[in-house]
């Protein structure tokens, strides 16, 4: 049996997935694949919002742990195929990072603003993008990217090359059009379509207003949440439950809570 103790540096972390995935190692870890632990990366990188979210900022660094600990299940299969290693990884993000920062660690002038760095950035980025012969602007917008933050993506980036509504009144008419297009649909499969194109115009309406969507709408799930289960205590409380109450009940309690939360 290999011992080993809890530790700062990296190098620890690293001997921990190669015994985890050696013979005599765990049989579920040695069985994993990319295409088995991608979700887990997902599901982990969400951990980590949650966390900042909750401003939970003693769990934040056992969080941030369980996501670094995916790049190194990665690192480790792909060191297994031939293919690279951890410290190839490291010497990956570091290079984009000493490249796309020349201002800090070069001999480039940083830009005026911080719109102007961004801008700077997104120059760079369509440099590397051709670089690696990737010819078209939406190439490298990562397909598995939740719904609605790949759509704000695709919009950005078609915003870069201008295809771009100038003003935000624009988005809202769309929005309205969408709205209508929504109601007025025929067939269950055109409904699906035209909701589709109602969120993606959503996305757009967010990135015109300089609001994270997901952001938004994980901030609307927490306050929904919230309400409901100050519906549920309420009803406990009179010996009910929400299957039991009437919607009118029930809306009065949202109302109730609605307003709690106005005046905290």
């Amino acid at each position: 049996m290999t011992t080993l103790k809890p530790s700062r540096d990296i190098a620890t972390l690293v001997e921990i997935m190669r015994v985890l995935r050696s013979p005599g190692g765990c049989p579920w870890d040695r069985d994993q694949t990319f295409e088995t632990i991608a979700p887990y990366t997902i599901e982990e990188a969400y951990e980590v919002a949650s966390a900042i979210a909750d401003k939970d900022w003693a769990a934040l660094p056992g969080e941030l742990g369980d996501l670094l600990f995916q790049a190194v299940f990665h690192a480790r299969m792909a060191e297994e195929l031939g293919l690279f290693d951890f410290g190839d990884v490291v010497e990956a993000v570091t290079a984009k990072m000493i490249r796309r920062h020349p201002h800090v660690f070069g001999g480039e002038d940083a830009k005026p603003s911080a719109e102007d760095q961004k801008a700077h950035w997104e120059r760079l980025k369509a440099e590397e993008r051709k670089a690696k012969a990737l010819a078209g602007v939406l190439d490298d917008v990562p397909a598995a990217l939740p719904a609605l933050t790949r759509a704000e993506k695709l919009q950005k980036r078609a915003a870069s090359v201008g295809f771009d509504w100038d003003n935000t009144q624009h988005v809202l008419v769309k929005l309205a059009e969408e709205a209508r297009e929504v109601a007025e649909a025929p067939t269950q499969e055109e409904r699906e379509e035209e909701l589709g194109d109602l969120l993606f115009v959503v996305a757009n309406l967010a990135r015109h207003l300089k609001v994270d969507p997901e952001a938004a709408l994980r901030r609307a799930n927490a306050k929904f949440t919230r309400r409901f289960r100050h519906i549920e205590a309420a009803l406990a409380a009179r010996g009910s439950s929400p299957a039991e109450a009437s919607l009118e009940e029930m809306e009065a309690l949202w109302q109730e809570a609605k307003a709690a939360e106005k005046l905290a």
